[in-house]
């Protein structure tokens, strides 16, 4: 038993092509991911299930395990990320090997690091919850929120109209970056999540050019403000 790290890198993006190996400052963009769960040092294996050669080819160069392709059948758009791990989880049973707890972290995915990843780590293992998912805080609250009806401008929860945002319950959302299990054989049930909590400047969704330029402004932001030179 012991713990794995699963890169989901497959090919043909569809909204921003090569996605998964484009430069993002500097570097093929997985090669971040990879580098994280290299550094951690928590994982007996960091693998990357894909599809493409191209993908393998790099992740081989940035220190990632390939020991078997993604099958066709969790390849196409209807894939969940639930199916290509418990694929991963199988194949490696065939090969005798089991592991206790799985990283899934996504391939564009710059933000996680090392200390990120280590800090869930030890939050799976004392927590009851099944799995940790880093989260970030709504930068204005849902409560407040406003739709459109009948060409009118109208709040969606009127009981919260009046309310202040200091007094409102803090909503999360998943950041959509990584996700730490317990495994059980070839499987993992997730009923409850334990929150890994990530500033807002840490986070970025990226499916379209102006998000990547968002993402490496972040980026360099969060570089800068691990070395002390961040602007001031």
């Amino acid at each position: 038993m012991g713990c794995i790290a699963v890169v989901t890198a497959r090919g043909g993006s569809k909204r921003i092509k090569g996605k998964n190996i484009r430069d993002f400052c500097g570097k093929p963009i997985i090669c971040y991911s990879i580098a994280a769960a290299l550094e951690s040092g928590l994982f007996d294996e960091v693998m990357v299930s894909t599809d493409s050669q191209e993908i393998a080819d790099i992740a081989r160069t940035a220190g990632a395990q390939i020991p078997f392709m993604r099958s066709e059948a969790t390849s196409g758009d209807h894939a969940t990320t639930a199916d290509v791990l418990k694929e991963v989880l199988v194949s490696y049973e065939k090969q005798g090997k089991s592991f206790s707890e799985l990283c899934c972290i996504y391939p564009t995915a710059p933000f996680v690091t090392a200390q990120k990843l280590k800090a869930a780590y030890e939050l799976l293992l004392s927590s009851d919850a099944d799995a940790v998912m880093p989260v970030v805080r709504f930068s204005f609250p849902p409560q407040r929120a406003n739709v459109i009806r009948d060409g009118k401008l109208v709040y969606q929860y009127p009981e919260f109209r009046t309310a202040r945002s200091q007094d409102l319950e803090p909503v999360y959302h998943d950041c959509g970056q990584f996700y730490f299990y317990k495994v059980s054989g070839t499987d993992f049930n997730v009923e409850t999540y334990a929150p890994l909590i990530v500033p807002e400047t840490e986070v970025q969704d990226i499916d379209n050019e102006e998000d990547w330029v968002i993402a490496e402004m972040k980026y360099r932001n969060m570089l800068g403000a691990a070395y002390g030179t961040e602007k001031r």
